[in-house]
């Protein structure tokens, strides 16, 4: 099958920031005396207005404590690194044909990217962007708009629950990215553990998926 465009989330799905996540969610647990595992279940490809709002006590400045989480998180890149295989697989796909559609804001995405040492997406779509966090499906909307796509000719990348619902409710089919902790199992067209052994075609039709050549690679479920 052939796709007009593919569309990726970033945490999890291109690169990994699991430990630098969790010690910015656990220090601001911390400073708001809010729990701490209930935020880790819950905080996975959401925008972090959204779990701020849920779990911050009763008149806390919202704005202000997304400003500091994120200036936290912009300044911890210790242990953010590149899904394997990601970098080459986001460098073979033809500009114009691709997007990142992250939960995070602008800087902290830009920051990441640069840090795992990925190419910079020719189209990015942040929380900044959008007035509906995942897992509303705006951000995938607009991405494929931008892009000149329809969504149903779209795939979607993403490693979390959250994310993956997202993809599904714009009309895109979806592939899971392995890795995310405590993510509940959700209907994927595919799952592939990295981008080793992953390639893509691109002709007049569009983009194709190149039959894994790694051994464990990818699994159609």
């Amino acid at each position: 099958m052939t796709w007009d465009a593919f569309l990726f989330d970033m945490d999890g799905t291109i690169l990994t920031s699991i430990p630098a996540v969790e010690r910015a969610w656990t220090a601001w647990a911390a400073r708001n005396d809010a729990p701490l595992s209930e935020i880790l279940h819950y905080l996975h490809g959401r925008p972090a207005v959204d779990t701020i709002s849920r779990f911050a006590p009763e008149g806390t400045d919202i704005a202000a404590e997304v400003a500091w989480l994120e200036a936290t998180e912009i300044a911890d890149t210790d242990g953010i690194l590149p899904i394997p295989g990601a970098a080459a697989f986001l460098g073979a796909l033809p500009v114009g044909r691709w997007a990142v559609v992250t939960s995070a804001s602008r800087a902290l995405a830009l920051r990441r990217i640069a840090a795992a040492g990925l190419p910079l997406p020719p189209l990015l779509i942040t929380a900044d962007d959008v007035t509906r966090g995942k897992p509303d499906p705006q951000g995938y909307l607009l991405a494929a708009q931008r892009l000149g796509a329809r969504p149903e000719r779209c795939l979607v990348f993403e490693d979390t629950a959250t994310g993956l619902k997202a993809g599904l409710a714009a009309g895109a089919q979806v592939v899971r990215v392995l890795g995310t902790p405590r993510a509940e199992a959700v209907h994927a067209s595919m799952t592939i553990a990295g981008y080793l052994g992953l390639g893509v075609t691109a002709g007049p039709d569009g983009l194709t998926l190149v039959p894994e050549t790694a051994e464990g690679a990818a699994r159609h479920p």
